[in-house]
């Protein structure tokens, strides 16, 4: 597949950073480690993976224009009375602040580095700008655009986000036929950004396995290009 692809035309990459850059689930799993003692050993990961997507999918949409720190607060307090624990506020409010301690994949950085000496490297993210930021750090690439929820007040899947980004990129020059999006989540990415007629490539962190923090429902799409590192993206693109 990768080699049916022509990157000639290519100018920008746009990601998806979480599930994509940075491994979310470990970040995650780390982060509500208060509550799991709580929950107890009998759930285990992928249970509480999914019960976390299913809501922060719901949140998500039903307050589109609230900040995801508060996301984050709501849906500990939701997976808390899912389980019937307790989910003191101040367990919540850190879970709320948690994203910059979510680690990067091990091949991030490198990967990012190579592809950055060809293509401009941009975000479109789900997330906050301060939240954005210290994960920016993690991963020591400055990045050349950044697009997030809070610009534009709604949340993937929703197409506003990514014809927003599209408006951000025709400003520098850069149209939708230069573009090829980067992305974990068949759910949040992907779809969207094949209705707007964006060449897609999936990075599959997951390795085939279903589930996870990501998607939430099944979607069928089918990226131009699908790889299970970013490393393998760079190899691909020749740099």
């Amino acid at each position: 597949m990768a080699a049916a692809f022509d990157f000639a035309p290519i100018r920008a990459l746009t990601f998806d950073c979480y599930g994509t850059l940075i491994d979310w689930e470990t970040g995650l799993l780390r982060a509500l480690a208060p509550l799991r003692v709580r929950i107890g050993g009998a759930v285990g990961d992928e249970e509480i993976l999914s019960a976390y997507a299913a809501a922060e999918t719901r949140e998500e949409a039903r307050t589109p224009g609230k900040p995801y720190p508060l996301i984050l607060e709501t849906v500990y307090r939701t997976l808390a009375r899912h389980w019937n624990v307790s989910a003191p506020d101040d367990e919540a409010a850190q879970f709320g602040r948690s994203v910059p301690t979510w680690p990067p994949f091990a091949d991030t950085t490198a990967a990012l580095r190579r592809l950055q000496a060809r293509f401009q490297l941009c975000i479109l993210s789900n997330v906050d700008h301060a939240s954005f930021a210290g994960s920016e750090r993690a991963m020591g690439i400055a990045f050349d655009l950044v697009v997030t929820a809070e610009d534009v007040r709604s949340y993937k899947p929703n197409v506003r986000n990514f014809r927003a980004l599209l408006e951000r990129l025709a400003d520098r020059g850069i149209g939708a036929h230069d573009i090829l999006h980067v992305a974990e989540s068949r759910y949040h990415d992907h779809a969207p950004a094949q209705a707007l007629g964006l060449n897609s490539c999936w990075i599959d962190r997951r390795a085939g396995r279903g589930g996870g923090a990501s998607t939430p429902h099944d979607v069928a799409v089918t990226p131009v290009l699908s790889f299970t590192t970013l490393a393998a993206l760079a190899d691909a693109a020749g740099v």
